[in-house]
Order: structure tokens, then C-alpha cells, then sequence
């Protein structure tokens, strides 16, 4: 008989609260982006192989001025080293598990994705999360890798590449929905994970995506503050801290639907990260779309690291014509947020069960 195609879909992510503390023992809330996703194909073959994606991975353009333009805004590199890093990763994370993949078991791995590049929305996560999916479900070994473990093989495959990054885009991406996560310290030494719950979608009020249309790289945003925090600098520790408590307060200001102070807590994260980060590194575009929001009165913060922001208009649905005509004027993409399905429930007790 013989295997059909396996497909995995992976929505793009939405930082809501608390990042960028994930990376430093924070805690933050997240959600799935339904808007845009990544897809990876697993087809069998006699051979492991890659299909380059026309756009993504296309090494011919019409003349010089194209290939620069592509080059600006997408950046060297597409999607098919994440599904070799993946694959790779996926291979040592088997026989660390003295996992036997079946000899002459291969397959042929393309992709396809409209996640915006560049725009903080963890466009790179979701494929190498698609593509261990694919893996996973191919060779019948899910089970061998509990949920809560799989963010940090998708993690590793990502750093094995130089790309700087934390566990919240990757753990959100897994279970999907929205999910509060707390990477205490000590959890995470002990368990080599953080502590993950869903929450209900039906907590969050209606939500605004602001992108740029023109990508800038939003990679060197976490550089320095990781030296600053290796170094133990008091001012990085602090707003960590405040990362962290803004996470834990948007818990309770969404559970008991006190919009107000939902839209305090979003401001009061933008504002603790250009303090922290400083505009240089912010970003033109990025602080004009900060503007845009704030200018009719929206709460508005990063969904990442840059490129794009999440806003809320607590005034309803005047301020959100206000804020859409404002960020269009600007030249900026609005969208109205729209939550990915939940695909594993993530509570406190799933950590105790698969522990033992």
C-alpha cells in the first residue's frame, strides 16, 4: 500500500503580554494567528530531499535591482535550511530517545507559507513546527515526544541556524490558542521547560495586527540585552521582572474582562521595552506604527521583535475605524486578529503525567 502525503498547517504567532521575558525566566501570554500560516508536505521517496520554493528559495530574478529588492526584504536565506535543521535535530532527538527510524523510510519535504517575513510573527517557527509534525506523524513516534518537549526541539533546530529566539513562539505554536506560560527558573532547570496553560479565546476582546509592507530584520533586537543579562545587569533583571508581572496582571485583567486595565498593561509593555531597548534599536517604521495606534488613543505594543504591533481599542468600534484609517494612511497593512485552533490542551496536570 501505498503512504499518502502527510501535511502539517502552523499558524504565525502573536506576542500579547509579557515577551520579551520568555527568553529570561518570564512569563507571557501568546496566541495562534490564524491569519497566516505555514505549511509543510511530506511526500514518501527512495530519498531524503528538499523541494525549493519558487519564492522563498528562487535563485533567478530578472536583473540585479530585483534581486537586491528580494534581498532587502526577505533576506538571504529561505525556508529549506529550517526543514533540514529540523530534520536534523529530529534525527539526534531519536536516538537520544534510542528511537530506530526504519531503514529506507524517506521522504521529500516542501513548503509553502504567507506568513509576512520579517514582521515579528515567528514566520520561521511555524515552518520547522510544521515540518516536525510532518516527521512525527510519519514515522509514528508522537507519542515518544511528549507535547511540552516538542517547543524546545523546534528551538534547537532554530538555533542550530544562528537565529536568535525563545521558547514562546514555539510552545503557542504547538498547543495553539492562546496559552500563558511561565518560565520560572527553577521549573525550567528542573524540567528543562516552563509551566503552560490555555486559555479561554472567548477572554480576549477584538484585536488589531499592524504590519509594515516593507520587512526590516528584526534579529538584532534581543543581541545586546542577552549580553546585558549574562553580564547581570540590574536594569535588564528589573524590567524582566516587569515583563513578567504584566503577563500575570493581563491574566487576570482578561479572566475578569477589566478592558481598561488590558489596555494599561499593553502600553505599560511598549513603554518598559523602548526604555530597555532604546529607539535606535526600535526602529523608524516600528515606533511610527507605536504612533499611528497611539494617536487615536489604541493601546498598541510589538508582536515580537519588530515589524509589526498588536493594538486594542477599548473605545470600540469608532476608535477602530479611526485606527485603521491612520495606519492606512501611514502605509501600513491592518488586519483584524483572528485565534488559531487549539490543538492540545495545556494545563498544569499534562506536565505531572508526562513527567513520570
Amino acid at each position: 500500500m501505498v503512504q499518502e502525503n502527510t501535511v502539517s498547517r502552523v499558524h504565525a504567532r502573536m506576542g500579547l503580554l509579557g515577551n520579551p521575558s520568555d527568553s529570561y525566566y518570564g512569563k507571557t501570554i501568546s496566541l495562534s494567528l490564524a491569519n497566516f500560516l505555514a505549511e509543510v508536505t511530506l511526500t514518501p521517496s527512495s530519498q531524503v530531499a528538499f523541494v525549493p520554493h519558487l519564492l522563498h528559495d528562487g535563485g533567478q530574478y530578472t536583473d540585479l535591482e530585483e534581486l537586491r529588492t528580494r534581498i532587502t526584504g526577505e533576506g538571504y536565506s529561505g525556508g529549506i535550511r529550517l526543514l533540514k535543521a529540523i530534520c536534523k535535530k529530529f534525527l539526534e532527538a531519536c536516538e537520544q530517545r534510542q528511537i530506530r527510524l526504519p531503514a529506507g523510510k524517506n521522504f521529500t519535504l516542501s513548503y509553502e507559507t504567507n506568513i509576512p517575513r520579517q514582521a515579528g510573527l515567528s514566520g520561521s517557527s511555524a515552518i520547522v513546527c510544521a515540518a516536525l509534525n510532518c516527521l512525527l506523524d510519519f514515522y509514528g513516534v508522537a507519542d515518544r515526544f511528549p507535547v511540552h518537549e516538542r517547543p524546545n526541539l523546534v528551538l534547537s533546530a532554530e538555533e542550530e541556524l544562528g537565529i536568535t529566539a525563545g521558547l514562546q513562539d514555539r510552545v503557542v505554536q504547538v498547543f495553539g490558542g492562546v496559552v500563558f506560560m511561565d518560565f520560572e527558573q527553577g521549573h525550567m532547570q528542573a524540567h528543562g521547560h516552563g509551566r503552560y496553560e490555555s486559555l479561554d479565546p472567548a477572554v480576549l476582546p477584538r484585536l488589531w495586527l499592524v504590519y509594515a509592507a516593507e520587512p526590516s530584520d528584526s534579529g538584532a533586537v534581543h543581541s545586546d540585552i542577552r549580553r546585558r543579562w549574562q553580564r547581570g545587569d540590574a536594569d535588564v533583571a528589573a524590567a524582566m521582572t516587569t515583563f513578567a508581572d504584566i503577563a500575570q496582571a493581563g491574566r487576570h485583567a482578561l479572566e475578569t474582562g477589566d478592558r481598561a486595565a488590558l489596555a494599561r498593561l499593553m502600553d505599560q509593555n511598549f513603554d518598559t521595552r523602548r526604555r530597555l531597548f532604546g529607539d535606535l534599536v526600535l526602529g523608524e517604521v516600528n515606533l511610527r506604527m507605536i504612533q499611528c495606534a497611539r494617536s487615536v488613543g489604541a493601546a498598541a505594543k510589538f508582536t515580537g521583535s519588530g515589524g509589526a504591533i498588536v493594538a486594542f481599542c477599548p473605545q470600540g468600534e469608532g476608535q477602530e475605524d479611526r485606527l485603521r484609517a491612520a495606519c492606512q494612511k501611514e502605509g501600513f497593512v491592518v488586519v483584524q486578529v483572528e485565534i488559531g485552533e487549539q490543538c492540545f490542551q495545556a494545563t498544569s496536570s499534562l506536565y505531572h503525567r508526562n513527567l513520570h
